[in-house]
């Protein structure tokens, strides 16, 4: 279930206001606001640290081009069994992103453009966020069907990546489910690329009762 997020510091808050603020005036593009500059000072624990990170965010988003990927058909057309984000949300409101594994063969893809289309898919998962209420993502990976072929350990660390790095506190919680006995072993590869902080936020759900306490397993797509 979801947990509160940790407190900030009020003070720091207002310490990296400031600094916002003031490469804000040159550039309103570098613009975060308070849900922003909150979920950074979580994750990186002080102002300088914050801010640092901040700013190789605004720079990483700048040269990767994150606001246009919503214009290339093409990347998304070809990439749409890989992950959706669900018209529905969990049951505290957090937007869901669905990742059906078996659609995935890690011989079949370029890693560039896949991990173009996982920040699409972080982009619009996070823009459907009702910040106010809840200002983090539910991910499901859906492992029915999943085979040693369809694990990526690559894009895995990519995502990982992102979700430290550019996306940082975004992730509420991450379901797994339908987990078969063997991916214990691929389980303990990834657990060790986790902090602690991110892999308490990973849940192995066995049972449709369990998936209840996250969301109406209704909503899950069949057409995978």
């Amino acid at each position: 279930m979801a947990e509160e997020p940790r407190p900030v510091n009020e003070d720091d808050l207002k310490q990296l206001k400031e600094r916002m603020n003031i490469i804000a005036s040159a550039d309103p593009a570098q613009y975060h606001n308070d849900f922003s500059l909150r979920r950074y000072l979580r994750a990186f624990k002080t102002v300088d640290n914050a801010f640092q990170a901040i700013i190789k965010t605004n720079k990483w988003r700048a040269e990767y081009g994150v606001t246009e990927l919503h214009k290339d058909t093409e990347l998304i057309e070809k990439y749409k069994d890989k992950s959706r984000v669900l018209k529905h949300r969990d049951i505290i409101g957090r937007p869901i992103v669905y990742i059906p594994a078996k659609n995935h063969s890690s011989n079949d893809r370029n890693i560039d453009d896949l991990t173009k289309f996982i920040v699409y898919c972080l982009e619009d998962a996070s823009k459907r966020c009702f910040e106010e209420v809840v200002d983090n993502l539910c991910i499901v990976f859906d492992l029915n069907g999943f085979t040693l072929s369809c694990m990526d350990y690559q894009v895995l660390k990519n995502l990982i990546w992102l979700l430290s790095r550019h996306y940082p506190e975004r992730l509420g919680v991450c379901l797994i489910i339908n987990a078969p006995t063997f991916f214990s072993g691929c389980w303990t590869v990834i657990k060790g690329w986790l902090d602690e902080n991110t892999s308490s936020k990973v849940t192995f759900v066995s049972s449709e009762m369990d998936l209840c306490q996250y969301l109406i397993p209704d909503i899950l797509p069949t057409d995978v």
